[in-house]
């Protein structure tokens, strides 16, 4: 499923961290472009996190070599020496800007309670042919992490309103920089390419053209993305 001589190259995020991103990741990617468009029944929308869409969790078939690939390429390029759990779900970002909860418009981390010797990868892989739906940025906080993580606990609860009024913006996709976080890199989307990163770095979908989003997998942002928890490489 997975191609084992795929094009990897690494992304500097600012000089503070990487992302490696694989072109040419699947064999037969259009295989898996048509099992979710087969399957378009299955996708669900995902009240339990912030992705702004639809998902579903195919299961051991796209999770196992998923796994597999994650571990001979991609875990020590992250900093990672075994995997204790994962889990891949086919994604659909739907929601229009005056649809998304607070936290849905800003970036976020990928964290899942984890133990101080414990990191979180993830990725995501891109199956959709218009790049104009949007790829992915990283971004670096302004503020001390301490008052960030304040600040997202309180935007958390509260309404849309008043946090339209604290950001001073009106609804939309994070695409660049504000006062809370520097719009650090963008790696563009492209057919069959997929963005392996340490989901503990604040990330976001990057959608400029949030009309063209649709939940039709044959013609939407249609993505399969992975998670990883592992127990950290020694130092």
């Amino acid at each position: 499923m997975f191609n084992p001589n795929a094009r990897i190259q690494r992304v500097s995020v600012a000089g503070v961290h990487e992302a490696w991103v694989v072109d040419d990741v699947l064999l037969d990617p259009e295989a898996l472009r048509s099992r979710a468009i087969a399957g378009r029944a299955n996708f669900v929308a995902a009240p339990h996190n912030a992705y702004p869409g639809l998902e579903w969790r195919v299961g051991a078939e796209v999770d196992a070599p998923l796994a597999d690939f994650f571990m001979l390429h991609m875990r020590s390029r992250l900093g990672a020496r075994r995997t204790l759990s994962m889990y891949s779900r086919l994604s659909l970002a739907t929601l229009q800007p005056a649809q998304l909860r607070p936290l849905q418009r800003l970036c976020h981390r990928d964290r899942f309670g984890i133990e101080p010797d414990q990191s979180v990868a993830a990725c995501t892989l891109y199956l959709f042919d218009d790049v104009a739906l949007g790829g992915t940025g990283f971004y670096l906080p302004k503020r001390p992490i301490e008052a960030i993580n304040a600040d997202i606990r309180r935007w958390a609860v509260m309404d849309d309103a008043a946090f339209t009024a604290e950001l001073g913006t009106p609804p939309a996709y994070l695409a660049a920089s504000n006062a809370h976080f520097e719009l650090a890199a963008v790696v563009p989307a492209a057919w069959n390419r997929a963005v392996f990163y340490d989901g503990s770095h604040f990330h976001s979908s990057h959608i400029t053209q949030p009309e063209r989003l649709s939940d039709d997998p044959a013609a939407g942002r249609l993505t399969l993305n992975g998670f990883f928890v592992c127990r950290r490489a020694a130092a």
